[in-house]
């Protein structure tokens, strides 16, 4: 029996009780994990249900319970169930947990009582037999005549079970007389209070069971085995649909948890048209898509959530790895090649606005299995699947959606909440061509041809490349970054995403899960600044323009936010997708981000250097350019002094970092050059500001004790960032504190090849890898220490963290040597981007 048989309504409510934080899953045993037989010792239960329920228990923050009328003794004896399944006797009077009932005195002598007077009564009643157990007795009489039964049934019941204290508990064919009370609905509730279960299971097929059925409220789930009345909300037919049911709960419980095995971040390839984003997995799965806008919801969520949050696979028949995926040369165009079979993607470039095109063309010999599982809005929006004769379209969505694939034969199926289309296709000479529309459900072939479409897309990358400059280090890899940049900004906005994914961890397992794919006026300056110092000045022209509408909509600049959407919006509150389990099982996964909300006052120094480098590669300073200059000034005179959660965004109190004071600086700084080499009027206080903040930075930022500048002014703890003491060009990189700063941030931070940024308490728990950018400002720091040998060996272990096809996320954990955190990320490529134009002696802007 498949999971399939199960009714389509329970497989939709066990899809959403998985994903409950700490779940209890209770169940009965006869009748339930094991079929109702003449001979109750030899009732034994369904291997598969044991297996399910040791599997379960496994699970992190997953409880497994029998409560059964059977003493607990017999229980143990008879379900031969392991250890971590949890055995509850008696109708819940026993339990093996430390909860077994001592009987007081008066309960003994009632105890001894009931005994005496039940043999009394089914002495020489054939077919009747009496189950003492340590707080009750019970009266079986399934195996005697129906006279005999109804008989003794009878006496049982106006006798005995109408004195005083005695608990009286019916099942079929069974009367139980307790001392203590016995009520599997209270064994349901003390277990569910030990555990704190946000969430319970109970499955039963007996009139007892009803008890617990009626404990059950909210998110809980009860299912009914057999006929006969129930409270429960849901029913199947016997003991082997228990047992699928289970191995169905225990799929979903452990893909929410764990998701399934995770691709390493660095091996995942990115593709984008400068308005949306994709993430291919090695196996050519697309893994995550956002739409209608990179920071909006998911369509394809795998890469947080596993296939039951959406995807579009492609693989061969008869399986195997791929044998590579590479990007065409100067393109964003992926292939992925199995013997026999090539599958091609690429984002349409010149779609609609509105509109997200996902080509994919599969070319070869051999056969092709196609999934297609849509799972608008994080998967939290049910969807079905209609088929035409040129393909898909998607019913349910707020937006329209299709995917345009003639010729293909499509099965569909559903798990109760969303459609999944199925196909084999056949490309044998002639491409099969799959296009994800979404934005439109038009169906129509489009009027260009597929391959001139390609062609297109990849003369618009190869042609922008054409017009840069490229250092001579790791050439190709700087080419890959470039046009990594390039993709992560959008072109209709302006904006500049820092990542093109939400929640991927800083720590497998850890909470360290942050959205962004938002535009952070840092990482945008900085971004832009590497194409401009590349020969690239339309991004940074169009960044610019952002800023300026972001401006536009703050009363002052001082009161800028450190991020906004890539429409230059604000963003709403950060929230929780909590029906997601996040990469590697990495929770939780996060939308929005709460630092939008944080005090950063080195957001500016960035912004005013890359209108300096912009000034610099077009030979002029607009007048707008200088206007925002001027209000970038007038935020650091206004704010300097205070104290902020600097670049890190410290979910901790503000401290006087002393990056965010050199940022402050290098504003005032770079307003007073525009200015000489433009010939504009500057501001006769900048000169004494400047000089003012660099004394405050110089005098309480530096720590005779660690003989280096520190985090901030209130500490003696080391950050990565307080080697732009030096690199912003306030100190002078000969200058012995430097030199020591470089020493100490060395030995307290880096660990082989990576650099982390910084080791203090930040208010969070868990670790955190290293961080590229924190590599890449240490091996500037070891050229301008004329430590080359330094910076050339740590700059090849960061291109050896690369991915195959050149991509690099946020961090690397050097002790685990895996990647970590949101990818691709554009610090990440800004940094090596430089690091290669310095190593080559360029100087870069």
């Amino acid at each position: 029996m498949t999971a399939e048989a199960l009714p389509a309504e329970l497989r939709r409510a066990i899809v959403q009780l998985a994903r409950t934080p700490r779940l209890l899953v209770a169940c009965d045993y006869d009748g339930t994990l094991a079929p109702i037989v003449e001979d109750p010792e030899k009732a034994r239960p369904q291997p598969e249900s044991v297996h399910a329920l040791r599997s379960l228990a496994g699970l992190h923050e997953t409880t497994t319970a029998v409560i059964s009328g059977r003493a607990l003794r017999d229980l143990a004896t008879m379900s031969r169930l392991p250890a971590e399944v949890h055995l509850v006797g008696s109708h819940g009077s026993e339990f093996d947990i430390g909860f077994v009932h001592s009987l007081n005195g008066p309960a003994r002598e009632l105890h001894t009582r009931i005994e005496a007077e039940l043999e009394r009564l089914v002495d020489g009643a054939e077919g009747v037999h009496l189950e003492v157990k340590p707080a009750s007795i019970a009266v079986h009489y399934r195996r005697a005549e129906q006279a005999i039964a109804d008989r003794v049934a009878e006496a049982v019941r106006t006798g005995p079970c109408t004195w005083d204290g005695v608990q009286v508990t019916e099942g079929k064919a069974v009367i139980e007389l307790a001392v203590v009370q016995t009520d599997k609905g209270h064994a349901l509730d003390v277990l569910r209070h030990q555990i704190g279960a946000t969430a319970a299971i109970f499955v039963g097929d007996d009139v007892t069971d009803e008890k617990a059925f009626a404990r059950l409220s909210g998110p809980d789930l009860g299912v009914k085995v057999g006929g006969g009345e129930t409270l429960a909300q849901f029913r199947i037919d016997d003991t082997p649909a228990v047992a699928t049911m289970l191995a169905f709960l225990l799929e979903e419980r452990r893909n929410w948890l764990y998701g399934e095995q995770a691709t390493p971040i660095e091996r995942l390839t990115m593709l984008a048209n400068e308005r949306s984003v994709a993430l291919l997995t090695p196996e050519a799965r697309v893994t995550w898509l956002c739409h209608p806008e990179p920071d909006s919801a998911a369509v394809f969520a795998d890469l947080l959530g596993g296939p039951s949050a959406g995807h579009l696979s492609i693989t061969p028949e008869r399986g195997g790895l791929p044998l590579g995926q590479r990007y065409l040369p100067g393109t964003m165009t992926v292939e992925t090649r199995w013997s026999g079979l090539l599958v091609t993607d690429y984002l349409e470039h010149y779609a609609q606005p509105h509109r997200t095109d996902l080509i994919r063309t599969i070319t070869g010999s051999s056969r092709a299995i196609v999934e297609f599982a849509p799972r608008p809005e994080f998967g939290q929006v049910p969807v079905k699947l209609v088929r035409n004769e040129n393909g898909l379209r998607v019913v349910g969505t707020s937006d329209p959606m299709a995917l345009h694939s003639p010729g293909v034969d499509w099965e569909i199926s559903s798990d109760g909440m969303h459609d999944t289309a199925r196909a084999i296709v056949s490309p044998n000479g002639q491409p099969v061509l799959l296009e994800l529309r979404c934005g439109t459900d038009d169906l129509a072939p489009d009027p260009i041809p597929e391959p001139e479409r390609k062609n297109r897309a990849n003369l618009y990358w190869t042609e922008w490349l054409g017009s840069l400059r490229f250092p001579e280090v790791e050439r190709e890899l700087v080419i890959r970054s470039a046009l990594t940049l390039r993709g992560l900004c959008h072109s209709e906005t302006g904006g500049i995403m820092a990542a093109a994914t939400t929640s991927l961890p800083e720590e497998i397992g850890g909470i360290r899960n942050w959205d962004y794919r938002y535009c952070w006026l840092r990482d945008g300056a900085l971004t832009a600044k590497a194409l401009v110092s590349l020969g690239s000045t339309a991004e940074a022209e169009a960044f610019l323009n952002w800023v300026h509408g972001v401006l536009a909509t703050v009363p002052g600049p001082e009161r800028l936010h450190p991020l906004y959407t890539l429409a230059g919006t604000g963003l709403g509150p950060e929230a929780v997708i909590d029906t997601l389990p996040g990469y590697a099982g990495s929770r939780p996964v996060r939308v929005g981000n709460l630092a939008n909300q944080q005090v950063q006052l080195d957001v500016f120094g960035p912004v005013v250097d890359l209108v300096a480098a912009l000034s610099l590669a077009r030979g002029k300073l607009t007048d707008d350019d200088w206007k925002m200059t001027n209000a970038m000034a007038e935020a650091v005179a206004r704010r300097w002094e205070e104290p902020d959660h600097g670049i890190w965004e410290e979910r901790h109190r503000p401290r006087h970092h002393v990056y965010s004071k050199v940022m402050c600086w290098l504003t005032i700084d770079r307003a007073i050059t525009l200015a000489e080499t433009y010939g504009r009027q500057p501001n006769p206080e900048w000169h004494a500001l400047r000089d003012k903040i660099a004394t405050d930075i110089l005098t309480k930022g530096w720590n005779d004790e660690v003989k280096s500048f520190t985090t901030a002014y209130d500490g003696t703890d080391l950050d990565a960032a307080s080697l732009f003491v030096g690199l912003s060009g306030l100190l002078d990189p000969s200058d012995e504190r430097f030199a020591s700063t470089v020493t100490a941030i060395e030995a307290e931070l880096r660990s082989g090849s990576t650099v982390y940024r910084y080791h203090r308490d930040d208010g969070l728990p868990g670790n955190e890898g290293g961080f590229h950018l924190c590599a890449a400002w240490m091996i500037e720091a070891y050229l301008m220490c004329g430590r080359r040998t330094e910076a050339e060996d740590l700059f090849a272990q960061m291109v050896d963290c690369a991915g195959p096809t050149g991509l690099l996320p946020e961090e690397y954990d050097p002790i685990a040597e895996r990647s970590l955190g949101n990818h691709p990320q554009a610090y990440s490529h800004l940094g090596l981007i430089r690091c290669a134009q310095l190593l080559s002696g360029e100087k870069p802007l």
